[in-house]
């Protein structure tokens, strides 16, 4: 498992007595979750039979997960992919995974640091930055505000506290 990983949910603990879990899921749907049939749990894989809506928590169950005191032992657990498991995408979109990691600089090339977090609190993505000083800022993801140009964030420094 040397290929990065993408988080899509995480065991928020048991359901029930026959081994199922509730998620706290990070992707869109359940639909997105459930087209993987494999999940990386830390280093162990599981296989995912099943998963469905729950009321507030989609509930799924795992072939290797067989009764509640397995499933309690999951709580808390992050369930990833490999990131070639994904969907391709069209042009102009992304993964918050992918920016990730990415060096972040000013329009006349000053560095800033590296994009730490991808948040979206309704009204779109923003990018949380930290500089080599472990100083952190927030910016919109927007075109112009904030762009993605061959592999790095270049940021208007209008929008640089």
């Amino acid at each position: 498992m040397t290929e990065k990983q993408v988080a899509l949910a995480a065991v928020a603990g048991a359901h029930g007595i026959s081994g199922e879990v509730r998620l706290k899921l990070f992707a869109d749907s359940i639909e997105s979750l459930s087209r993987h049939k494999l999940l990386w749990a830390g280093k162990r894989q599981l296989t995912l039979t099943s998963v469905k809506g729950g009321g507030g928590a989609p509930i799924a169950r795992f072939g290797e997960i067989r009764d509640r005191d397995a499933a309690e032992a999951l709580r808390g657990t992050v369930l990833s992919v490999p990131r070639s498991a994904l969907p391709p995408l069209e042009e102009g979109e992304y993964y918050h995974a992918d920016l990730i990691g990415l060096p972040c600089e000013s329009k006349n090339g000053e560095p800033l640091g590296n994009v730490v977090a991808v948040e979206n609190f309704g009204a779109g993505d923003i990018i949380e930055v930290e500089a080599s000083g472990g100083k952190r800022f927030m910016v919109p993801f927007r075109s112009g505000m904030a762009d993605l140009v061959d592999a790095r964030i270049v940021v208007d420094p209008l929008f640089l506290a």
